[in-house]
């Protein structure tokens, strides 16, 4: 059993700062990529953010430049610093991480509960 916990969401003013934290705990093997996701009101799910265990990384466009993702892989943990928040960064923000299994022969995709994030003064 997987289980992902994210922490760190909340209330934060425009032009501030929140850090996400998501940490994998459970029987897990050979994480590939760690990334961060977003759903507002009446949209689609978007990826946020994303780093691979060779550590290439990928943004949103509206995000970069603001928004750092870093991972602890002793931890298997990930994180999103997320400064100069928009009130259009509004959303529930998810964890994912994919790999495979111990035999490399089976793909895994897991996701977090959600963590809500609002920008509004």
């Amino acid at each position: 059993q997987v289980q992902l916990v994210e922490s760190g969401g909340g209330l934060v003013q425009p032009g501030g700062s929140l850090r996400l934290s998501c940490a994998a705990s459970g029987s897990i093997f050979n994480i590939y990529a760690m990334g961060w996701y977003r759903q507002a009101p009446g949209k689609q799910r978007e990826l946020v953010a994303r780093i691979t265990s060779p550590g290439s990384t990928n943004y949103a466009d509206s995000v970069k430049g603001r928004f750092t993702i870093s991972r602890d892989n002793a931890k298997n943990t990930v994180y999103l610093q997320m400064n100069s928040l928009k009130p259009e960064d509004t959303a529930v923000y998810y964890c994912n991480i994919n790999g495979y299994d111990s035999s490399w022969l089976n793909q895994y995709d897991y996701w977090g509960q959600g963590t809500q994030v609002t920008v509004s003064s």
